[in-house]
């Protein structure tokens, strides 16, 4: 073990005695995801369905308006802090956010942490520039573009003007989402989705990949990525790959 990490393979270990620091009432969650308590059907592939996951995640739930995330509102802080602690404490190996403008917390969790905090997907945009051409930019489609400041983006490690930014959290597709009706109108938030995908491309020539802001817009990633033929990026990929980074597994095959 170091770290705190430890693994066991049961039958090559069965004779084995373990001994588990900071003994805990459930083990086995890679990944632990803060989720503001919002209230409408969630689709696998949304962030906050438990079968999107081939692999345990652990939730922990906070309260307040959502309004209040997208702005960045200072006075979140401390409950996203103090959330983010409450997941590490109970054994997760890495904490993200179930909304991309967590990414206004992303530095004040990861100091508070000794575990990672991947709090945005928007923490993938320098990875994505880096492998796009010269001259290649990213498009953003997200729940709020009016929050998706420069400020915001140069603290996600990319120049503003490498990225497009196209909001659906105004469009009329997306309201049984953005206001947390009862049901869900998924032809009208899938059509809305790929729209504003086709619409980035149509406007922008230079577009090289898409990023998915929102965490409720993934069960829609390959529809976006059959319509627009691009690479298509959002919390899917970046959960898969924190849990990937931390829980390596020894492979086996032939030579």
């Amino acid at each position: 073990m170091q770290n705190g990490y430890s693994s066991v393979r049961c039958e090559a270990d069965i004779q084995k005695t373990y001994t588990v620091k900071d003994l805990r009432y459930i083990a086995g969650h890679s990944i632990g995801i803060i989720a503001v308590d919002l209230k409408y059907p969630k689709l696998p592939g949304n962030v906050v369905n438990a079968t999107t996951y081939p692999f345990p995640v652990l939730y922990k739930k906070v309260e307040f308006k959502i309004e209040q995330l997208f702005e960045g509102d200072e006075t979140l802080k401390q409950t996203i802090i103090d959330a983010a602690k409450q997941l590490q404490k109970e054994g997760v190996r890495a904490v993200v956010g179930a909304c991309g403008f967590f990414a206004n917390f992303q530095k004040d969790v990861a100091d508070a942490l000794e575990i990672p905090a991947f709090l945005s997907s928007m923490i993938q945009l320098p990875m994505i520039k880096t492998g796009l051409k010269t001259g290649k930019k990213i498009g953003i489609i997200t729940a709020s573009g009016n929050d998706i400041t420069d400020k915001m983006l140069l603290e996600m490690g990319v120049q503003p003007q490498d990225c497009y930014i196209e909001d659906i959290g105004s469009k009329e597709g997306f309201q049984t989402i953005r206001y947390e009706y009862e049901y869900l109108d998924n032809e009208s938030v899938s059509k809305t989705v790929v729209d504003a995908a086709k619409n980035l491309v149509e406007k922008h020539d230079d577009v090289g990949a898409i990023l998915l802001e929102c965490s409720d817009i993934p069960p829609y990633a390959y529809m976006v990525q059959e319509a627009v033929g691009l690479p298509v990026f959002d919390f899917i990929t970046m959960i898969n790959w924190a849990h990937h980074a931390t829980t390596q597994k020894p492979y086996f095959g032939y030579f």
